[in-house]
């Protein structure tokens, strides 16, 4: 009889976490059921508990990288200044991760909004809290919603241009160009 060590997490979150890291790493559609039960060690039966289909996986996916990557965005932006200026070096951090493989939503939208639209809508909410969290960096003033928005676009079309540089170095000078032209 197998006996679950203390410290291995439970099968659902296990589940999880494994597809965390392949469909980021990989992609959603270059990662299979069995790939993901193989590597997270639970049986067919056991995912399928867990995760009736891929499709409650990839929503489950994305609500968790929508809670942890926006803890560490704050996180960051906190620990760079907490102000407008502090989302080039939270970027930076980000860019110039070993990890980085852009925006889990931008490429979730790319790769299944046809197949699967309601992850345009969860990659909706996911950007509506990005804006929230540019905006608390801004001083109040008339059209900080609009300023917010811009920012965020800028800040999608830099992590896009971050994936396909050669260094992010680009991305980010951009994004401080922007910054510096829309807040005096």
């Amino acid at each position: 009889m197998h006996m679950k060590s203390v410290t291995e997490p439970p099968a659902r979150e296990r589940i999880l976490l494994t597809a965390h890291d392949l469909f980021y790493r990989d992609g959603i559609r270059a990662t299979g059921v069995d790939r993901i039960i193989a590597d997270s060690g639970v049986t067919k039966v056991t995912f399928y508990r867990h995760y009736p289909s891929k499709n409650d996986l990839i929503r489950a996916f994305l609500e968790y990288r929508h809670q942890r990557w926006l803890i560490w965005f704050k996180d960051a932006l906190e620990r760079h200044g907490k102000d407008v200026h502090a989302l080039v070096p939270t970027l930076a951090e980000w860019f110039e991760s070993d990890d980085f493989r852009g925006c889990a939503f931008i490429n979730t939208v790319g790769e299944l909004a046809n197949d699967l639209p309601e992850v345009v809508d969860i990659a909706c909410r996911h950007k509506e809290d990005m804006i929230a969290a540019i905006s608390d960096l801004l001083p109040a003033s008339v059209g900080v919603e609009e300023l917010s928005r811009t920012l965020a676009l800028a800040i999608d079309g830099a992590i896009v241009r971050a994936q396909y540089d050669s260094t992010p170095a680009n991305a980010l000078r951009a994004v401080a160009l922007i910054i510096a032209a829309l807040i005096p």
